[in-house]
């Protein structure tokens, strides 16, 4: 059976993106090393699938280079209806039995990209099998975080 695999980065309180989906505190020079990837190339060899939620998908687009992971296959998942593109299918289902389905194919591992809300769905319905959890030595203080939090709480 495939694994899900969360690899993400978040703040030290525990944000994924600013309160408008700004991820750029991630890429500042303080916190890079020329020639470092920690991993990431790595990473990328080990999976052949992607997820993602439509708002991780603006924000991925929104860096105006091409498509990042062109060579995956790739979901995104959306409460409205979306026409495919060359590189991305969108899914409209339910996204836990729609994920419960895919880790049953063949396959490598699959990221979860994010964002908040399907890394909760997927967290709360245990189909999450490992975390590659990344601090970035930031307090953002308010933002997106890696978990929604509960309603009502």
């Amino acid at each position: 059976m495939r694994k899900i695999v969360l690899y993400i980065a978040a703040s030290l309180d525990g944000y994924i993106a600013r309160p408008n989906g700004d991820t750029s505190w991630l890429e500042e020079e303080k916190y890079t090393l020329e020639g470092e990837d920690f991993g990431y190339s790595d990473f990328l060899k080990s999976i052949d699938t992607t997820l993602m939620g439509h708002s991780t998908y603006q924000v991925i687009l929104a860096f105006g280079t091409p498509f990042p992971y062109a060579g995956k296959k790739n979901y995104v998942f959306s409460r409205t209806s979306h026409l495919d593109t060359e590189h991305v299918k969108f899914i409209q289902k339910d996204v836990v039995s729609f994920v419960q389905q895919l880790k049953q194919q063949q396959g490598q591992n699959i990221w979860l990209i994010g964002g908040s809300q399907i890394n909760t769905l997927l967290h709360n319905a245990g189909l999450i099998d490992e975390v590659l959890l990344t601090y970035i030595p930031v307090i953002l203080g308010s933002g997106i975080p890696r978990l929604a939090p509960r309603r009502g709480h």
